[in-house]
């Protein structure tokens, strides 16, 4: 049964219900169920660690940003990126442009076709309207195709027949923030019910402390505007085909004016727009999905790049009005206007990229068999008018055809799972993707003994980049260097996973979802790097002389290559503990560490003959803890989280967090706290990681009314949770929510 059939289902509380008497079970977590396997299953039976963000929870967390409820969960390596900027990966490698989990909404990939990043901001929904968030962690390629490599993020949403009524949100915060919201549902008759919804958020960004250096000097971000807007809204209709059956046909929308964070320097978002058309056909064993993704900015640029070119003009004695102009496209090389010449440095992204995903899909269960098998087909059209990728000649079109099947037995308490998935794609050929997994329930919960693999597609910015007149290169074609050594051209990236785990109770209102993993890696797809190195120029890209890409320079190319053989490991422990029927306690902690083969010198990132720790950047921390304490009663409601994340270093690109260190292990210091890093042309602000504490708060009236205010970052503490972004200091919104039935039906 595919994820969207079962949106009547979906029971909205995850944990504790304050209605329940503790005679039946203070918690029904026993109950809840979930889509992610591709079928309705509790919880407690899914083969793989999860966790659930519920509606409830949702709508209890008073604040505009339902992204933060995501740094509560076990196994995630959440940032923030500012007062908007949430992201999330899972299990390690937490890098821009490289991420290690698919995101999908409603059963339409949420991630943009050029770059591969997740939506984020550019999301077509919004948070009255969440059913349900599913964080699955560990490979779950098999049915879910390239990219669900670490991990899985499956959003849900109401369904309109099921969640009727209308909602309307106010919010308020510091940083200017304001935010409206609402969203309408309808049952027009027994086989037809629409769902509207519209959102609009506005603010101002926190400070950003970066500069941009040029030669060593420090510059001011050029027109740098942290006023940040978010417009989306969207539309659904259902029709009842039969009483088994169902049409659902959707639209959303989505623009965006926004300061982005990313491994390549910060980005100016503007008027970025998303939209989304899809049209489903459900039944309990067939399932026919079809979506189109169009994407269109014409004004977004690099911060950092225009900055540069702004400066070289200048310096050079050009008017500021002819910097400013000249900025977005080019950079100047010489000491006056008529002593120099001028090369392609563009800083404009521009975006006409679409997306089309076709999917069919047969489930059926005999007896104590169940099976899962279905195809999908999907195109990416890339174009950004040869703004940030090599797309001179038109867009550039990638195709990808994947077949899955999945067969599952359970016999006396035991479980047996097995799944493959064949996948064709223009750039990588055939893959195989496997998955097994034994489970044995155990009175009220499950052990669970699980293998799978799962492969990172690299993006078509990974293949076909072009930013910045070249500094940056797409490795799609491989390049050869001035003394005859050769950069292969990218390949997939490649995880075998094992996993051992239990979930269910350890005592009367005690709850343990607890596993253990081992990852074994090859071909990892390296942030960027710097392939021109220990004096040696860049010939060619592919077999074409990289001088006939304009503004590249032999010296100086940014590119990504493929790493050889990384094991990765640890542990992730969720306790939640029921004191009574309105509190719970919760515990969450994750533990991450690697094994790096020094032996073998696709590992040595810098080039210099030797691995060490240091040439792969893990950019997440050994250890992440989070305590909480929940409150919900018919009225009251309330939960305050602290969050504990080990201090790490981060490396990307241009971005640098790290501690005072011997990078090479030449006995010389490379890199110093709170210092200007040359190699970066960066400051270094010092590793990420601290301490924070969040709480939230509410109070439901008798008349659908709900106040309620959040804080983020309680104590004000200064913290930053990824390279390039600013200080995450408090804070706080208040939030107005009103429900109401208008046409006098029952709103579930």
């Amino acid at each position: 049964m595919k994820k969207s059939v079962i949106l009547a289902s979906l029971l909205s509380v995850v944990f504790a219900s304050a209605q329940v008497a503790d005679t039946v079970r203070v918690r029904d977590i026993d109950e809840v169920t979930v889509s992610a396997s591709k079928k309705l299953q509790k919880v407690v039976d899914v083969p793989a660690t999860i966790n659930i963000i519920t509606a409830k929870e949702i709508q209890q967390f008073t604040s505009f940003n339902v992204g933060e409820l995501a740094s509560r969960q076990k196994g995630v390596d959440y940032v923030r990126a500012g007062v908007l900027g949430t992201g999330l990966n899972i299990r390690g490698f937490n890098s821009a442009f490289n991420s290690k989990n698919l995101q999908i909404t409603d059963d339409r990939v949420s991630t943009l076709v050029a770059t591969g990043l997740p939506f984020g901001t550019f999301s077509t929904v919004i948070k009255e309207d969440i059913q349900q968030v599913e964080i699955l962690l560990g490979p779950n390629g098999t049915l879910y195709g390239p990219n669900a490599h670490n991990g899985l993020v499956n959003t849900i949403t109401k369904n309109p027949f099921k969640s009727q009524g209308t909602i309307i949100a106010l919010g308020v915060g510091n940083q200017s923030v304001l935010t409206s919201r609402i969203r309408h549902a309808q049952a027009i008759s027994p086989k037809i019910a629409y769902k509207l919804a519209f959102e609009h958020t506005q603010g101002t960004e926190f400070n950003y402390t970066d500069s941009v250096y040029v030669n060593n000097k420090a510059y001011p971000e050029l027109d740098l505007d942290r006023d940040f807007n978010s417009t989306k809204f969207n539309a659904q209709v259902n029709y009842k085909v039969g009483s088994l059956s169902e049409m659902v046909a959707y639209y959303g929308h989505s623009n965006n004016n926004n300061l982005g964070v990313t491994s390549a320097g910060r980005n100016a978002i503007k008027d970025w727009n998303i939209d989304e058309l899809q049209l489903k056909y459900i039944h309990p064993r067939f399932f026919l999905n079809s979506y189109y993704q169009w994407s269109n900015t014409e004004d977004t640029y690099a911060m950092n790049q225009r900055t540069q070119n702004y400066v070289s003009f200048i310096n050079a004695g050009f008017s500021d009005a002819e910097a400013r102009e000249r900025s977005f496209n080019e950079q100047w090389f010489g000491a006056s206007p008529t002593a120099g010449l001028a090369l392609q440095r563009g800083s404009r992204f521009k975006d006409a990229s679409k997306r089309f995903v076709a999917e069919g899909q047969y489930n059926n269960t005999w007896g104590a068999f169940t099976l899962v098998g279905g195809v999908q087909f999907q195109r990416d059209m890339a174009f950004t008018k040869n703004t940030y990728m090599l797309d001179f000649d038109g867009p550039i079109n990638v195709n990808q055809v994947g077949v899955y099947a999945q067969t599952e037995y359970k016999v006396n308490g035991w479980g047996f799972l097995a799944a493959l998935r064949v996948d064709n794609h223009d750039y990588y050929g055939t893959n195989l993707l496997p998955k097994a997994a034994i489970t044995k329930k155990v009175g009220s919960g499950n052990f669970r003994l699980t293998y799978g693999k799962g492969m990172a597609v690299p993006s078509l910015l990974n293949l076909e980049g072009y930013l910045f007149g070249g500094l940056v290169l797409g490795n799609g074609v491989g390049f050869t260097l001035s003394d005859g050594s050769v950069i292969n051209p990218l390949d997939v990236e490649t995880i075998n996973s094992f996993e051992v785990g239990y979930k269910g109770d350890i005592a009367k209102k005690f709850y343990i979802d607890a596993n253990a993993y081992y990852n074994m890696s090859e071909n990892f797809i390296s942030p960027l790097t710097q392939i021109a190195t220990n004096g040696r120029t860049v010939v060619k890209r592919g077999d074409a002389a990289l001088s006939t890409i304009a503004g590249s320079n032999p010296a100086y190319v940014l590119t990504y290559s493929n790493f050889g053989k990384v094991d990765t490991y640890g542990v992730d422990l969720g306790l939640s503990y029921y004191f009574t029927d309105a509190w719970k306690g919760v515990v969450n902690y994750s533990y991450f560490g690697r094994k790096l083969d020094k032996d073998d010198l696709l590992n040595d990132g810098n080039k210099d003959g030797k691995v060490l720790e240091t040439d792969l950047p893990v950019n997440t921390p050994s250890n992440k803890l989070t305590v909480g304490i929940n409150y919900s009663s018919p009225k009251l409601f309330g939960a305050v989280y602290a969050r504990w994340v080990q201090d790490y270093d981060f490396f990307s690109g241009v971005s640098t967090a790290a501690k005072t260190q011997d990078l090479d292990g030449n006995g010389t210091i490379d890199i110093t706290e709170n210092s200007y890093y040359a190699a970066a042309r960066t400051w270094n602000y010092g590793p990420l990681g601290g301490f924070t504490v969040d709480m939230n708060a509410g109070y439901n009236f008798s008349n659908g009314m709900t106040v309620g205010a959040n804080v983020t970052n309680l104590f004000n503490v200064d913290i930053r949770e990824f390279a390039g972004s600013p200080f995450i200091k408090r804070l706080v919104s208040l939030e107005f929510r009103y429900q109401f039935d208008f046409f006098n039906k029952k709103n579930n």
